[in-house]
């Protein structure tokens, strides 16, 4: 194989790489001597085949495995000779001109990784804003999940029901006078209100009493779950046999008991751990930025523009999603327009934040071990049927990107706590209003001052550990999907509507996610026909709230 450089500007190169024509063939001999064994042929004794003749039935397909195969070798090669450190997967195009039987030339394009300037870590100073009235915030939990669970009790006697109230009934169901398969029940319950029934049958109920009887003329929805019952108008004979007033919940040893605890105290003692643990999000939440925005300001290098391409986009198809969500789409698509070149520069500063802190993290020895990473195998497995979830481990064991997308987010982890450790650290307390107001106003972003609606980002810098290893025989499978939670059964007068997509809330200007850094990118490539280019897979987006 002969190599020549044909570009080298920057990050980006550019080879051109010619494969003989012997040594394509070469390829294709072994493989007629591997396949032989087992050919099977009218006339020859099995393993017998002449390798004419499977040369003859299989050469066109054989010349193309090897003229692949030949292909990676080669950019494998060109890789490991040059040593490139991909920063995405390279682009391979084959001569429009080649012909079987002939020598390939093969162009190459990438961009690489760039060498990270030796980080500064040495001096940073953080501020550790931890709420001081916990046990105000465990009050308040408490009672806002008291105040969530609704209970009710007989209702006086001659009570009519009014929204809100619990109606318990027996119902014939008839559509064209006549009973249909479903549409009979008894002791069924209702709260007033709530829209679980089909549109019209709740209001109708209002005002109704014990043993009373009524006659509710409803319209089945186009979209009821039952094609026969489609858009049909239909009568129900309803008999109502107990109505519940709702009873305002108290936050006392009685309530607690309700719920299997021993009281009170026990509520409150389970809330604690989640309060706690919610508070300790918010405080590291607010140190990380602080963090970052050190890091960012002290390191500027040129990142790849094929990382920070893929990043925006990553970005925009969030925001494009948010959009068609609000109330006018046109508006935030609009709104976002305004603000695209600040989003571009969001995502150069997550490249370039996850490159550094794996140079950070592989400088000092930061690592994801084995068990810490079957850990998170087996807790992502979970969110699978069962008789998937050893697919999905397979899967991830097979293939190096899938298991770089688990390990990313706790290598970040990991490398951020490392930093803490090195920082100079002062503590002050605050109420739980001030530390909220304090990540807000941190979701100023780059500093432009522009309210953005990337919501739920926090300028995560997930990068990959110096472990995650790049194989270049990638299982290409894809994974199993996870399972989907299961739709409760209607009951026969239920419409069975899906639920609306809840607006977006307005977002701001957040700090983007740092895209994890590859450290050696996957080159594996085929060729199927000129220009063909494979695209490489894109690491997951992970997520937090705050």
């Amino acid at each position: 194989m002969q190599t020549v450089e044909t570009l080298n500007e920057g990050l980006k190169r550019a080879y051109t790489l010619t494969i003989s024509a012997k040594d394509i063939d070469a390829r294709v001999e072994s493989e007629v001597k591997r396949v032989a064994p087992q050919v099977r042929m009218p006339g020859f004794r099995p393993g017998k085949v002449p390798a004419n003749l499977i040369r003859k039935m299989h050469g066109e397909a054989l010349a193309q495995d090897a003229l692949n195969s030949a292909v990676q070798d080669g950019v494998q090669t060109l890789i490991s000779d040059n040593k490139l450190r991909p920063a995405m997967q390279p682009a391979v195009e084959l001569d429009e001109g080649y012909e079987a039987g002939k020598d390939a030339e093969v162009k190459v394009s990438l961009e690489v990784l760039p060498e990270v300037p030796a980080p500064s870590i040495d001096g940073l100073k953080l501020e550790r804003l931890t709420v001081e009235s916990v046990d105000a915030e465990v009050d308040t939990a408490v009672n806002r999940f008291v105040s969530q669970q609704k209970s009710f009790e007989d209702a006086l006697e001659g009570h009519p029901a009014v929204e809100g109230d619990l109606v318990i009934m027996d119902f014939v169901g008839k559509v064209d006078g006549e009973e249909f398969d479903g549409g009979t029940g008894t002791g069924m319950s209702v709260e007033l209100g709530s829209g679980r029934l089909i549109p019209g049958f709740e209001d109708q109920l209002e005002g109704v009493k014990v043993g009373e009887s009524r006659t509710l003329n409803v319209t089945f929805p186009e979209d009821y779950n039952v094609d026969y019952l489609k858009g049909k108008p239909a009568t129900f004979d309803v008999t109502v046999t107990q109505i519940r007033t709702p009873k305002e919940a108290v936050a006392d040893d009685e309530f607690a008991k309700t719920l299997g605890l021993e009281g009170i105290e026990q509520l409150r003692t389970l809330l604690k751990g989640q309060v706690e643990q919610e508070l300790n999000g918010l405080t590291r939440t607010y140190m990380k930025r602080k963090l970052l925005d050190q890091l960012a300001a002290a390191h500027d290098f040129e990142v790849p523009p094929s990382m920070v391409e893929a990043e925006f986009a990553q970005i925009w198809r969030q925001l494009e999603h948010e959009a068609s969500h609000e109330a006018d789409p046109a508006a935030a698509l609009a709104e976002m327009e305004k603000d695209r070149e600040d989003y571009q520069k969001i995502a150069e500063r997550r490249v370039r934040l996850g490159l550094l802190l794996s140079e950070i993290g592989q400088q000092n020895g930061v690592e994801v071990t084995p068990q810490e990473m079957q850990r998170l195998v087996l807790q992502a497995a979970q969110q699978y049927n069962p008789k998937d979830r050893e697919r999905f481990i397979q899967y991830v064991q097979q293939d190096p990107m899938a298991a770089a997308q688990l390990r990313a987010p706790l290598y970040e982890d990991k490398v951020v706590d490392f930093l803490f450790e090195k920082a100079e650290i002062s503590d002050r307390a605050v109420s739980r209003e001030e530390l909220e107001a304090a990540i807000e106003a941190e979701d100023d972003g780059i500093g432009s001052g522009h309210h953005h609606h990337h919501d739920h980002d926090h300028d995560h810098g997930h990068v990959h550990g110096p472990d995650c290893d790049h194989d270049h025989d990638h299982a290409h499978e894809a994974a199993p999907k996870p399972k989907k939670a299961a739709k409760a059964k209607a009951e026969p007068a239920e419409a069975a509507q899906d639920d609306e997509a809840k607006p977006a809330k307005k977002a701001s200007a957040k700090k983007a996610k740092a895209e994890e850094a590859e450290g050696d990118a996957d080159a594996e490539t085929e060729v199927k026909k000129p220009a063909a280019k494979k695209a490489s897979a894109k690491k997951k987006a992970e997520e937090a709230e705050g």
